[in-house]
C-alpha cells in the first residue's frame, strides 16, 4: 500500500475511530438508563429498535444526499447531527423522546459510515481492498472496546457527562475529514438484488445474515439490560460488553478462515450449535463473573463470525457479475434482523424475565442450526471460490469493500466449471468449459469497469494522490 494512499485512508478511518469510541457504549447507555428511570423491557427493546430503523433507513437513502453535497460536507453534516442528538437525549429522559433522537441518530449514523466506506472504496483499486478493509474492522471494533470501557468512567462522573463526551467525541471526529486535500471520490447509486432473488440465490446467505441481525443487535441493546438486572455495576457492565465485542473482533477471523478448508455449511451449522449452547450455559453463570465473561467472548465470536461465513458462503453460489449487488442486498437483510431484534425478544424478557434474553438467543441458534442442516442435505455447498473476507461495512456502497479481486477471480472460474446461468438471470455470466476448470492465478478478463473509466478520468483532472 503507497503511502500516498494510507495517508488519504487514515483521516477517515480516524474520524470513524474518534466517533465509534462514543457510539461504542451510546446503546449500553441508553438501555442502563431506561431501566433505572423504571422502563419496561418493552419499552426499552422499541427504543433500542428504533437506532436501526435510522440505520435501515440510511442504508437506502443517504447516498442520494452525498451524491449531491459531496464526501466531506456530508461527513461534517452528519456527525454534527449525531452530536446534536445525543446532547439532546443527555438534557431529558423521555423514552419516546429517545426514540425519536435514536431514530435520527441511526440515519445520520449510518451517513457517517457511508461517506468513510465509499471513500475507502473509490479511493483504491481491488488489489488492496483487503488491507484496507481490515484497517476498517481494527478501528471499529478497537473503537467499540474502548468505548464500553469508558462507560464506568464517564458514568460516574456524574448524569449527563457520558451524553457530553459522546456528543465531543462526534464533533471532534470531524477534524480529520476536514483537513485532508479538497478531493471528493466518485459514488454510484447502489442498487441491491431484490430479496426474492436473494432468496433463490442463495436461502442459507440469507438466513444466516437474518440470524445475525438478530443476534447481534440483541446482545448490543439487551444484554446491558440483563446484566443490570443482575446485580452488575455500570463499569462491570461496560467491561462485559467490552469482553464481548473483543471476542467478536478476534475470533471473526480464525472461523472465517477455517470455513476456507471445510464446508461452509457445516460452519454455519456449528456456528448455531455453539450459540444454542453458549446461550443456554449463560444462563447460571450470572453468580459468577468470569465464567460468565468467558462465555459472552465466545458467543460475541460466534455471532459476530455469522455474517461473514455467511456471506462467503452466498458468494460461493453467485456469479462474478452478481456478487457485488448480492453483498449489498444481503447487508440490508442484516438490518432488517437488527430493526426486528429487539422488539421480538424484549416481550419475551418481559413474560420470561431477564434470562428471556438467552432463552430468545437458543431458540435462535436452534432454529439456525436446524435450517442450515436441511439446507445441506436439500443442496450441499461448492467449495470455496476464494478466501475469507471479513465483512464489517455498514452501508450498501461500502459492501462493495468486500468483492476483493480474489474472489472475482474465484467467481470468474466457478462459472467455468458449474453453469450458473440461471443464478441470476439479468447477469452474464461466462459458459462452462469442456474439461478442468482454469488455474487459480489465471488474470481476470481485461477491460476497465464504469467505476476505473470514471476514476482514471478523476485522476487525469486532480492528479493521481495514490501513486
Amino acid at each position: 500500500m503507497s503511502p500516498q494512499l494510507l495517508a488519504m485512508a487514515l483521516a477517515p478511518l480516524l474520524g470513524l475511530f474518534i466517533l465509534g469510541i462514543g457510539n461504542g457504549f451510546l446503546a449500553t447507555l441508553i438501555t442502563l438508563r431506561l431501566d433505572a428511570a423504571g422502563a419496561s423491557a418493552v419499552v426499552i427493546g422499541w427504543v433500542s429498535s428504533a437506532y436501526f430503523i435510522g440505520l435501515a433507513i440510511g442504508a437506502l437513502l443517504n447516498d442520494r444526499l452525498l451524491l449531491r453535497i459531496g464526501h466531506i460536507r456530508a461527513y461534517a453534516c452528519f456527525a454534527s447531527l449525531v452530536a446534536v442528538t445525543v446532547l439532546l437525549a443527555g438534557l431529558w429522559l423521555n423514552p419516546w423522546s429517545w426514540f425519536v433522537l435514536r431514530l435520527i441518530g441511526g440515519w445520520a449514523t449510518v451517513g457517517v459510515y457511508l461517506v468513510i466506506e465509499s471513500w475507502l472504496l473509490t479511493a483504491s483499486d481491488t488489489r488492496v481492498r483487503g488491507r484496507l478493509l481490515a484497517l476498517y474492522m481494527i478501528s471499529l471494533y478497537a473503537a467499540g472496546v474502548i468505548g464500553q470501557l469508558l462507560l464506568g468512567v464517564t458514568d460516574a462522573a456524574g448524569a449527563q457527562v457520558p451524553f457530553m463526551v459522546i456528543g465531543l467525541l462526534a464533533s471532534l471526529s470531524v477534524l480529520p475529514m476536514a483537513m485532508i486535500p479538497r478531493v471528493s471520490p466518485l459514488l454510484e447509486h447502489a442498487e441491491p438484488l431484490p430479496p426474492l432473488r436473494l432468496i433463490m440465490l442463495t436461502p442459507t446467505g440469507v438466513m444466516g445474515c437474518f440470524g445475525s441481525g438478530l443476534a447481534v443487535a440483541a446482545l448490543y441493546s439487551l444484554l446491558p439490560l440483563y446484566l443490570q438486572r443482575s446485580g452488575f455495576s455500570v463499569q462491570h457492565i461496560g467491561q462485559m460488553m467490552a469482553v464481548m465485542v473483543l471476542g467478536g473482533m478476534l475470533l471473526q477471523y480464525p472461523i472465517g478462515r477455517w470455513s476456507d478448508r471445510h464446508d461452509r455449511q457445516l460452519v454455519l451449522i456449528l456456528i448455531g450449535i455453539a450459540s444454542l449452547a453458549l446461550s443456554l450455559g449463560a444462563l447460571s453463570l450470572a453468580d459468577w463473573p468470569w465464567l460468565l465473561a468467558g462465555v459472552l467472548f465466545l458467543l460475541g465470536g460466534g455471532v459476530f463470525a455469522l455474517y461473514p461465513v455467511a456471506v462467503s458462503h452466498a458468494a460461493d453460489r453467485a456469479p462474478a457479475g452478481a456478487l457485488v449487488r448480492m453483498s449489498q442486498g444481503l447487508l440490508l437483510i442484516n438490518a432488517l434482523g437488527s430493526t426486528l431484534s429487539s422488539p421480538l425478544i424484549s416481550p419475551i424478557m418481559a413474560t420470561l424475565g431477564d434470562a428471556g434474553l438467552f432463552w430468545s438467543l437458543a431458540a435462535l441458534g436452534a432454529a439456525l442450526t436446524l435450517f442450515f442442516t436441511w439446507r445441506r442435505s436439500r443442496r450441499p455447498a461448492p467449495l470455496p471460490v476464494a478466501p475469507f473476507t471479513p465483512n464489517p461495512p455498514q452501508t450498501v456502497v461500502g459492501a462493495e469493500l468486500s468483492v476483493t479481486d480474489e474472489l472475482v477471480q474465484g467467481a470468474i472460474d466457478h462459472e467455468h466449471a458449474e453453469d450458473l446461468s440461471q443464478a441470476v438471470p439479468d447477469v452474464d455470466v461466462a459458459a462452462p468449459l469442456v474439461g478442468p476448470p482454469p488455474p487459480t492465478d489465471s488474470q481476470p478478463p481485461s477491460g476497465e469497469s464504469p467505476r476505473e473509466a470514471r476514476r482514471a478520468e478523476f485522476e487525469e483532472e486532480t492528479g493521481d494522490w495514490r501513486s
